[in-house]
């Protein structure tokens, strides 16, 4: 058997995103066109680009070329395999999402208009908001709060976000509790290998409280990318905003319901911004306004919809007169000195109303929102709402991880209630094909929206049928029951899913298994060598083993795998409450910090969630292997190079790749790329396996399954 180098990437992230076959096939193509001219630059990218898989018959190569130009002026300029990398990533990000533009009905467009932040163009007026919002919530701040006030016209917040410490912050500030600061890095000069322990924290944290950042990694925050800076701050400022636009938390929301409509459930299952619009709108039709807002940009840009809506909510600070305004510009510029009254001013300026910017105009009406909601305070179908309001709190937060964790893997779909939006089966078929490519049959696949009742449970039908074909235990569970939103049956199988796609992550690294199935054993026992080879006494019997509760064992797990992750001295014995969620909470920090990407909450912990123990210990795991093959790689690449002889050059070992896959074609490749694990260790990862390349494509994926 002969040996096979894998592509060599230096950002952990960017190889995250390709299999190595697609990286084989990408690089024997950019090599092939680099000898046709001696060199690749930006003008010869277009006519390659076009080639390449989701770029095929989906979009010009005058499209192409127009977007490069925004990022490289000057089209000589040779452009690097990594960079071709990147700039193919971006591509394929605009061309799905132009593709997917005209299904846009079919998910919330809360979070999905910044998750593919792909033009280089900075909207100065979202700067500036989002400039506000940091200086407000964080001028206080006992380390930040040395750099604040930032000024929203220089370039304060790129160069601030470099080290990582404001966004953690910030996502502190939309979903309090989310990363304990004792793991952040706060010294005042971070070293490189620090500041990455903070943008990993900070991108794992993003996806655990439902942003998007599959075009993100740790290496665009270092370098302060603006576009794609915003884009994730739009993320975490809209779940803040928009945080108390649930029934839970603002049980009041019954009063939207309306008279021929009872189905709370459909009202539960709201994204959040369509609650705001529909809040919106139920104050305006009271006001007297014939039209529907259905957006924050169109709907609204004459700013009469506004006009009415403060006269609703607070007509001690409106005017009549505002109605009666022609001139769009002067209604907007009354409209915001009325809600400069109540506080209200922040995100928005008339010229934004005018020219119809989305994100802000949501910002606005949520901060409305939040000061004056207008419904009654004594109302009895809150008790109604309470009551039927599910009470199970495990099955909660489960829901919640559940859909977290789905969010994260960058499917088309974004899930806002997990029970809800399974029901037609779509998402959970996109869920499989993301952690098992080409498993499902999507020529009988019905895509929303599905009128036909039939045709969800055909959808969900094959989802169990999948489920089978993957031996899952679905004893009881039929399609139907998915149709009919049955929550325990639905968590139990999406349970298996997930323990699916982290054991099969495991077999894939092919380090300790050598690609044997991997057991729940084999992840005790890895657990328990782990913390004894590192001359710690704590061993678990089991995932549900109660000693887990103290968080020790966890801590000195983590401290095996990387020592100087943990500091000792906020460490806590774990024997009284208070102290087991102090660790648990550390504990959930530290692993993202890592690289881990978890779903977890710290009640999982201390409550010893057995399913959620599992996953925890699993994504250690797969961390540590993944860094010890990324050493041993790295120990073999050097031993070979030693062994080069002078006359090898760089672009010659690449001829010969090139020559070695030339019959590779990402086209017909049915490998679906690896979910994002931002800040993989390692700054290189080399991959060698004892087989060949035909052996590692024939079952559709590379030697190592990244």
């Amino acid at each position: 058997m002969s040996t096979f180098v894998g592509v060599l990437v230096s950002d952990p992230w960017l190889q995250s995103q390709f299999t190595q076959v697609e990286l084989r096939s990408l690089k024997s193509k950019y090599i092939v066109a680099q000898r046709q001219t001696g060199k690749l630059t930006v003008k010869d990218l277009p006519p390659l680009m076009l080639k390449l898989k989701g770029l095929k018959d989906e979009t010009s190569a005058d499209e192409i070329a127009a977007t490069l130009s925004e990022s490289y002026p000057d089209d000589s300029q040779e452009i690097e395999f990594e960079v071709f990398l990147k700039e193919y990533l971006n591509l394929q990000g605009k061309s799905a999402a132009k593709k997917g533009s005209s299904g846009a009905k079919n998910s919330s467009s809360f979070l999905k208009a910044t998750t593919t932040t792909l033009l280089h163009h900075i909207n100065e007026s979202e700067k500036s908001s989002y400039v506000a919002h940091i200086n407000s919530f964080l001028g206080e701040d006992a380390f930040l709060k040395k750099y604040l006030p930032m000024d929203p016209n220089s370039n304060d917040l790129f160069n601030l976000i470099r080290d990582g410490v404001l966004l953690c912050k910030l996502i502190n500030v939309a979903v309090p509790g989310t990363i304990d600061e004792r793991a952040i890095n706060t010294k005042r000069v971070l070293n490189p290998w620090e500041r990455n322990e903070n943008h990993t924290l900070c991108l794992n944290s993003a996806k655990a409280i439902g942003c998007t950042v599959v075009n993100i990694g740790t290496q665009d925050l270092v370098e302060g990318r603006p576009h794609l800076i915003l884009g994730l701050i739009s993320q975490i400022i809209k779940i803040q905003l928009l945080a108390d636009l649930n029934l839970k938390k603002t049980p009041q929301l019954v009063e939207l319901m309306d008279d021929d409509n009872k189905d709370l459930e459909e009202l539960m299952a709201l994204a959040p911004d369509k609650m705001l619009l529909k809040w919106m709108n139920h104050h305006l039709k009271k006001a007297g306004y014939q039209k529907t807002v259905t957006n924050f940009s169109t709907d609204v840009k004459d700013g009469e919809a506004y006009a009415y809506l403060l006269k609703a909510l607070a007509p001690e600070v409106s005017s009549v007169s505002t109605i009666d305004v022609k001139d769009p510009s002067e209604r907007a510029k009354m409209v915001i000195e009325q809600a400069e009254k109540l506080d209200c001013k922040r995100y928005l300026t008339p010229k934004d109303i005018v020219e119809g910017s989305p994100n802000l105009n949501l910002a606005f009406v949520a901060q409305i929102f939040q000061h004056r909601n207008g419904f009654t305070t004594d109302n009895k179908q809150i008790k109604i709402t309470q009551a039927s309001t599910p009470d199970d709190v495990v099955i909660s937060r489960e829901e919640r991880s559940f859909r977290m964790w789905i969010n994260s893997l960058g499917i088309a779909t974004y899930v806002n209630n997990l029970f809800e939006d399974v029901k037609n089966g779509w998402v959970l078929l996109e869920v499989l094909d993301k952690v098992s490519p080409g498993c499902v049959k999507w020529k009988q696949a019905s895509k929303p929206p599905i009128k036909m009742p039939f045709r969800k449970v055909e959808n969900c039908n094959q989802v169990i049928n999948i489920g089978r074909e993957l031996n899952f235990s679905l004893v009881n569970l039929a399609g139907n029951d998915i149709v009919q939103g049955n929550k325990k049956l639905i968590l139990a199988y999406l349970w298996q899913l997930m323990r699916f796609n982290i054991l099969q992550l495991l077999k894939n690294l092919r380090c300790q298994s050598q690609g044997k199935e991997i057991t729940d054993a084999d992840i005790l026992n890895w657990a328990n060598s782990k913390v004894s080879s590192a001359g710690r006494s704590s061993q678990i019997e089991s995932f549900k083993d109660k000693s887990i509760a103290t968080g020790i064992f966890f801590l000195e797990l983590l401290s095996a795998v990387e020592s100087r992750v943990v500091n000792w001295k906020v460490v806590t014995k774990g024997e009284e409450e208070e102290d087991r969620k102090l660790n648990a909470t550390y504990i959930i920090s530290v692993a993202r910090k890592l690289g881990c990407s978890v779903f977890l909450l710290p009640e999982d912990i201390m409550e010893v969630n057995q399913k959620m123990i599992m996953t925890l210990t699993a994504s250690i795991m797969y961390y540590s292997l993944q860094k010890q093959q990324c050493s041993d790689t790295k120990s073999q690449s050097e031993e070979r190079n030693l062994h080069k002889t002078p006359s090898c050059s760089s672009l010659d070992d690449a001829s010969s790749l090139a020559e070695s896959v030339s019959n590779l074609d990402l086209e017909d490749d049915a490998t679906s790329r690896a979910p994002l694990e931002s800040g993989d260790a390692g700054s290189t990862i080399e991959v060698t396996s004892n087989s060949t390349v035909d052996d590692a494509t024939s079952n559709g994926k590379d030697a190592t399954g990244e």
